[in-house]
């Protein structure tokens, strides 16, 4: 039985925020109905290559499993949608502001009729000043300054490799969600929860913008190197790079035994972390020298050994190997699709895989028999 077991979420979002907040929702027990626009549905359906087995769009696989599907034109169909609104517990949307207001299912509107109702919104931007905004995942990675912080100091803005602030910001909303359903058990009442990408983005980028808020620093891209560890980045080794991740003093001292540079921990300039910072360049060219004597799965070995983190750049199919050595279960499969398994691990309700991503519109007449005449 999932912990969030005969929860009813109507999911009126699309793109990727608004359907990963969902999908975590529905591993966890909860009946979640997709909403799509007959047609196109989705816009993620169209974004490939690459395709699963069935020719689906492998994007959205990845965020759709456990849910159901209906096709409504909302101008057309807004009565049956206001229906589902009505029995739903949770309705996530990502429209524009004042979009679903005009539709007649605003959170004003529908608290009239569902007044336990959580109505989460996703935007990209709030709903005052920047409602007008495109709420795409580039966009906000370059306004909301994580492109200043990615790639080479003397190179262009660079983005992260994945649709981060996307799916930073469906954990957002699934949080939020959770914490309104638990006011809701005390008092019976609903709330509105309003996320943005820019905001989400913002707390997510944690000590830059803390550096910024507390002391006025606007943080610079610096590569692979951390602004306040060292060594904290990317090394050379005989053969391929190594990530050598040594947050303390210890760690440093176990390093540089396991290196056999023990003369280096005992360098006055290099007792502190804050002096590791200031010396950073004559530091690193002297690990890399030392690194550079060994193959980076020898090293990987040895400083493991030692308790110092490290590990190599893996690729995805690399990532997953690890992942299933060590006993993680990262993927399953699912009606004979490939899945990523739900991170969440829970003693007494874990998250279930009951349903494969659905076609579009395929549980019309399931939606519209539990909504009666």
């Amino acid at each position: 039985m999932g912990a969030l077991s005969g929860l009813l979420v109507a999911d009126f979002s699309r793109v990727l925020a608004g359907p990963y907040a969902t999908m975590l929702l529905a591993d966890l027990g909860a009946e979640v109905v997709k909403v799509e626009r007959p047609g196109a549905g989705d816009d993620t359906r169209a974004w490939g290559p690459p395709y699963g087995p069935g020719g689906e769009a492998t994007y959205f696989l990845g965020v759709n499993r456990n849910k159901r599907s209906i096709a409504l034109d909302l101008r057309a169909d807004v009565e049956v949608a206001r229906a589902l609104a009505a029995r739903a517990d949770v309705l996530v949307e990502n429209f524009r502001p004042g979009t679903m207001d005009r539709l007649g299912l605003g959170y004003d509107a529908l608290r009239e009729l569902n007044p336990g109702l959580i109505h989460c919104s996703i935007t990209g931007f709030g709903s005052g000043a920047g409602a007008g905004l495109p709420g795409y995942d580039l966009i906000a990675q370059a306004v909301g300054g994580l492109m200043s912080v990615t790639g080479e100091p003397d190179g262009p803005g660079t983005k992260a490799g994945v649709a981060l602030v996307d799916v930073i910001t469906g954990l957002h909303a699934a949080l939020g969600i959770l914490a309104a359903l638990r006011h809701r058990d005390r008092t019976g009442e609903g709330q509105h929860v309003e996320v943005s990408l820019l905001s989400s983005l913002l707390s997510a980028l944690t000590n830059h913008a803390s550096a910024y808020a507390a002391a006025g620093v606007v943080p610079r891209a610096m590569g692979n190197r951390h602004p306040s560890i060292v060594p904290y980045e990317v090394f050379e080794t005989a053969d391929r790079p190594l990530v050598i991740a040594a947050g303390n003093d210890r760690l440093f001292q176990a390093l540089c035994e396991t290196l056999g540079r023990q003369d280096l921990a005992e360098d006055a300039r290099y007792a502190t972390n804050a002096g590791r910072v200031a010396t950073r360049e004559k530091l690193v060219a002297e690990l890399n020298a030392a690194l550079r004597e060994r193959p980076a799965d020898e090293w990987f070995e040895l400083l493991t050994a030692a308790g110092v983190p490290c590990g190599p750049i893996n690729d995805l199919a690399a990532a997953f190997a690890l992942a299933d050595d060590l006993g993680l279960e990262p993927a399953v499969e699912l009606g004979g699709v490939g899945q990523v398994a739900n991170p969440i691990r829970l003693s007494a309700t874990s998250p279930s895989y009951r349903r494969p991503p659905p076609a579009l519109g395929q549980d019309d007449a399931w939606v519209r028999e539990i909504l009666g005449p």
